[in-house]
């Protein structure tokens, strides 16, 4: 105990007791009500050492004030300020299921509205756990066990604690980069950054993203808008009067098929189809398929896709658009321009964590009404979740996110996202009872057709419930390949499978490995194959299209896929682009084309009028890429509002009690209600679905009862 006290009575000592304090403190937040995912052991120890680094260094800062009382001060004040910073985060998480960011702290709005009452109403009587520190500290004091060391400490050993707390995050740093590469470049979940390097590393990651992109923002005039404005206006393409209005008054669903690539579509192994339900649904005559459409997703991937899907621009050169400027962007997106001409209630459902690519945040600029996201599901089964780690199984997804699609108000626009096919393919066996995987030598396209059968029965389940509760006669089902599931070795080793060799595989074919579905289905819609080229971007002016909704006054890089003025030039990210005719690889200063026919390359030497076709289609691809890369980092849309359109407050919608607020609409509405369980006679319609899900065979059938959603 007597060296204890001799320790604790040093100016170092006490720095260090107060390190291990708000080391526990934090240490204790993460793994009581901060909800990290955690898949390994290296993920347990980063997440435990990492509130070190900052700590050390902070606290080392009042080493550096000779005053000893001021010193003592100072490591007070920074530990009271860390205390409250901790805790407020755990009370704004509790109630927004994300961290405090730095346009949080300086919004008083925000602020009031993330830790105003609702959320000081989140206090729980375990928190009283955070006081005891002080308490010690004071008892320290009191008693005078702990007195202030007088002594002068040295510049020198200030120094070298400040190095220990730098050495300290770059090893922090180096081995998170090594476990999860591209970290802070991807950033596709502000709580990776948490259980990586720390709550207050977040805070100083969030500080510099912010200034840069102040930086970029406070540069932009409201006169770049007309840049823009012209660009869209010379390439509009008009609707399609045959297809225009088609979809006019019907419910929206959108089904984001998870890294599911265009070859699965007839693909067979073993004699037996992988995807059999959907290589139906492409061949209905009730569904308009595309066969030469491709993902145009960069670094955000998912979210990239469903930046293209709702807003009508691309993702960024790097990282994602949503977890960077999701929170912060003016929108016009689908829900809201839906919502304002159309009448539609809006939502998404989704099995993973809401705060995964800043969805709970997006989705609120966006004008999303609901957001169902991991926590609306009952996961207390381990087996509902899959393997891969990124949420619910789609099985479960579907069958259990009904008892909430039953429950909006018609017209609805929504969409289901996949995550079962996602990257990993990890999967369990008992849930593809009856296939048979291909014997290829790589193990991940073999994982790979046993996910994507699975999504495929999920997606066939979904149908069934669509058909029996009669929204199919209503609704207009989108579906669509969000990116590439198979990277370029994965596809060599498929090459076999496809009429292809290993040894004559190019870039000119993993370019064509980046066709993903893309299908419209609907009663009378009288579809077939449609072999023009398109990509993501082209989607939601489809959509909108087909719904009665000119695009005109938008902002929206794509053109409508029906339409005689579409323009066939597909624009990859990196800004490489493919057309009807041929395949054009830009490397740096290189450019090589490729015929699409042949899928042989083309001597450029000798034909100079395809040279100036190539030189004017990059010079597109670049404004087009250029022109949605300035949208959306200085934010150009705040300039312009099109005529009859709102621009979307994110503080008129809130993803708690979403339940609840689904009955006090209907209860509000009464007979005007037009939702299915109302038109339904109020009762609910999800024990028209049918599963094969093993998860659901036993204790845990779907629910029919709105007792229990008023549980949720």
């Amino acid at each position: 105990m007597q060296k204890i006290k001799s320790i604790l009575n040093t100016r170092l000592g006490f720095m260090g007791f107060l390190v291990l304090c708000l080391w526990l403190k934090t240490t204790i937040t993460y793994y009581l009500d901060f909800n990290l995912t955690i898949n390994n052991l290296w993920q347990y120890f980063f997440m435990t050492v990492n509130p070190l680094a900052t700590l050390v260094f902070l606290l080392g800062l009042a080493l550096y004030i000779n005053k000893p009382k001021i010193s003592y001060l100072v490591m007070g004040l920074i530990y009271l300020a860390d205390s409250i910073f901790i805790y407020a985060n755990l009370l704004y998480y509790r109630e927004m299921a994300d961290f405090i960011s730095v346009s949080t702290m300086l919004g008083v709005t925000k602020v009031a509205k993330g830790l105003g009452a609702s959320t000081l109403s989140s206090m729980q009587p375990r928190d009283l756990i955070y006081l005891i520190d002080f308490v010690v500290i004071i008892l320290l004091f009191a008693t005078r066990f702990v007195k202030i060391d007088q002594r002068p400490f040295r510049k020198l050993n200030a120094l070298a604690t400040s190095m220990l707390g730098i050495a300290l995050f770059s090893a922090d740093l180096a081995g998170s980069e090594a476990n999860r590469p591209q970290l802070l470049g991807r950033t596709f979940d502000h709580s990776y950054i948490v259980q990586y390097l720390g709550i207050n590393s977040f805070l100083g990651y969030d500080s510099v993203r912010s200034v840069q992109n102040n930086q970029v923002r406070s540069n932009a005039t409201e006169a770049e808008i007309d840049g823009v404005l012209d660009y869209v206006n010379n390439n509009y393409a008009k609707p399609n009067p045959k297809y225009f209005g088609k979809a006019n008054g019907k419910n929206i669903i959108i089904i984001h098929l998870e890294s599911f690539e265009q070859f699965l579509i007839g693909m067979k192994v073993n004699g037996q189809e992988v995807t059999p339900f959907i290589n139906s649904l492409y061949n209905d005559q009730n569904t308009l398929s595309f066969d030469n459409f491709f993902n145009e997703v960069g670094n955000g991937r998912t979210s990239d896709a469903e930046t293209m899907l709702e807003s009508g621009l691309f993702g960024l050169p790097e990282g994602s658009f949503f977890q960077k400027l999701g929170g912060d962007n003016t929108f016009q997106s689908a829900p809201a321009i839906l919502a304002q001409q159309k009448g539609y209630t809006s939502a998404v459902f989704h099995g993973n964590i809401g705060s995964f690519w800043g969805r709970n945040i997006t989705y609120k600029n966006m004008g999303y009404n609901y957001f169902f996201d991991k926590s609306y599901y009952d996961t207390k089964d381990s087996n509902s979740l899959s393997l891969n780690g990124y949420g619910v199984k789609d099985k479960l997804l579907f069958s259990e996110g009904v008892k909430y699609l039953e429950q909006m108000q018609q017209p609805f626009y929504t969409k289901f996202l996949t995550i079962t096919n996602h990257v990993g393919y990890q999967f369990s066996d008992e849930d593809n009872a009856g296939f048979q995987t291909s014997d290829n030598e790589n193990p991940i396209v073999n994982d790979y057709f046993k996910t994507a059968h699975y999504l495929d029965k999920s997606v066939e389940e979904f149908f069934n419930y669509l058909k029996a509760s009669g929204l199919e006669k209503n609704t207009m089902v989108v579906l669509y390949g969000d990116h590439y599931g198979l990277n370029d070795e994965q596809h060599k080793a498929l090459s076999t499978m496809i009429g292809k060799t290993p040894e004559t595989w190019t870039k000119f074919d993993n370019t064509q490995m980046q066709r993903v579905p893309f299908m419209i289905h609907m009663n009378g819609l009288k579809g077939g194959i449609n072999h023009t080229y398109g990509g993501e971007i082209d989607v939601l002016p489809t959509i909108l299209h087909l719904a009665g909704v000119n695009t005109k006054s938008y902002v929206q890089l794509g053109t409508d896929l029906l339409s005689k003025q579409h323009n066939s030039v597909v624009a990859f990210r990196k800004k490489s682009f493919v057309t009807p005719k041929y395949t054009v690889i830009r490397n740096g200063a290189s450019t090589t084309v490729y015929a699409n026919e042949t899928g042989e390359e083309i001597d450029m030497r000798n034909n100079p009028e395809l040279v100036t076709k190539v030189a004017k289609w990059e010079e597109d691809v670049d404004t087009k890429l250029k022109t949605s890369d300035n949208i959306n980092n200085k934010n150009l849309l705040r300039f312009y509002t099109p005529k009859g359109f709102t621009p979307t407050d994110p503080n008129n919608y809130s993803y708690l009690n979403q339940v609840q607020q689904m009955e006090e609409l209907r209860n509000k509405l009464g007979d005007k209600s037009t939702s299915l369980y109302s038109k339904n006679g109020n009762k609910s319609t999800t024990n028209l679905y049918t599963t094969d899900a093993v998860q659901l065979q036993n204790d845990r059938t779907p629910i029919d009862s709105w007792d229990y959603l008023n549980q949720k």
